[in-house]
């Protein structure tokens, strides 16, 4: 499919630099039933039912973006994925500053060596540390990365340590928040848990790739940046048994979505998983276990419009924006949701 498809205008003023508070004050648009319903997060529980699953992200967010030098040039590497041997791929501006095997002191002493060039400005780094240790110093030395697209007046002041993670955060890893999470307070939970309705967590650390721009024009010439993730045995039992008992599987976020999309059997059985997924869903895809989908709004021309428009339809996906945008609603990371339903899910 032709990436123009996917396409629509937005102003920056439509663009939020900083969350609703309270988080569940947000707005939600509800394409979960036959029209287009303005809502808030607030009313986000009452649209599900007792036995339904609520299955969430707990990864966290870790301060992935550095400043550094090579000599007397200044680079701006953000870490994006962990790779097995410990090292880290990053996207690094300017990239043509960065050869294999020169070295890179970034803020607070903390040094890597460059040991691979890949493509699209994508560099591997060495750091004298690895795993939590290496997770540990950068949380002292970095900072969070935040989305590109956010941009702020001068003196804007937002804490984006606290604002840029959600309550589930439990597992360190990802470079970009699953941002649907960020709705999310006490107060909504204890509504949801009172509705009857179950909630399991799974982890997929999400990567700066979420960000990265559908450069090619034909959809089947994109290649997915691959991310990690794991399901338990213990939720995959749980969301197995809510289905069987004729429970809908509510997934918080794209980044669950793909998660449960990429493990989920044929016949919509779950089985444990732990491993890397790339898979990257557009019209015409067939789920396999996500029934609804409580997301952002997404990039024009993204990877998750294309995902959202696989499950709701490209052409009420894109009239609910056009809808959004003439009702004042705020996009992206920190800006308001959206409740889709699976197309061919009648009920």
């Amino acid at each position: 499919m032709h990436i123009n498809l996917f396409d629509y205008e937005l102003p920056q003023h439509f663009i939020a630099t900083r969350p609703s508070e309270p988080r569940d004050s947000a707005r939600l648009l509800d394409l979960s039933g036959e029209g287009i319903v303005d809502r808030s997060v607030g009313d986000f529980p009452a649209l599900l039912r007792p036995g339904d699953i609520l299955v969430y992200n707990d990864t966290r967010v870790i301060p992935a973006r550095l400043i550094g030098r090579r000599g007397e040039a200044r680079i701006e590497a953000t870490l994006h994925k962990a790779e097995p041997d410990g090292s880290w791929a990053a996207f690094v501006r300017p990239a043509k500053r960065c050869r294999v095997g020169d070295r890179v002191l970034f803020e607070g002493e903390l040094e890597a060596e460059v040991i691979e060039k890949r493509d699209g400005g994508e560099t591997v780094f060495r750091f004298p540390e690895t795993g939590a240790a290496l997770i540990e110093t950068l949380k002292r030395v970095g900072s969070m990365p935040l989305p590109p697209y956010i941009k702020r007046d001068e003196g804007e002041s937002v804490d984006d340590d606290a604002s840029y993670q959600t309550m589930f955060a439990a597992r360190d890893g990802a470079v970009a928040a699953p941002t649907a999470g960020l709705h999310f307070t006490d107060r909504l939970i204890g509504r949801i848990d009172a509705a009857g309705v179950e909630r399991c967590a799974l982890t997929l650390h999400v990567g700066a790739g979420t960000f990265m721009p559908v450069k090619v024009e034909d959809t089947d010439d994109h290649k997915m940046h691959f991310e990690w993730g794991e399901i338990s045995a213990e939720a995959a039992e749980r969301i197995n048994r809510a289905r069987a008992a004729g429970g809908r599987v509510v997934a918080v976020g794209t980044t669950s979505l793909r998660l449960l999309e990429s493990a989920a059997r044929e016949d919509g059985s779950l089985p444990p998983f732990s491993g890397e997924t790339g898979l990257f869903i557009t019209p015409g895809y067939r789920f396999k276990i996500v029934d609804m989908l409580l997301t952002n709004f997404h990039l024009p021309k993204s990877t998750l419009l294309m995902l959202v428009s696989a499950l709701a339809g490209r052409e009420r996906i894109l009239a609910a924006y056009e809808h959004a945008k003439a009702e004042g609603y705020r996009f992206f990371s920190y800006g308001d949701a959206c409740l889709l339903k699976r197309t061919d899910l009648s009920t």
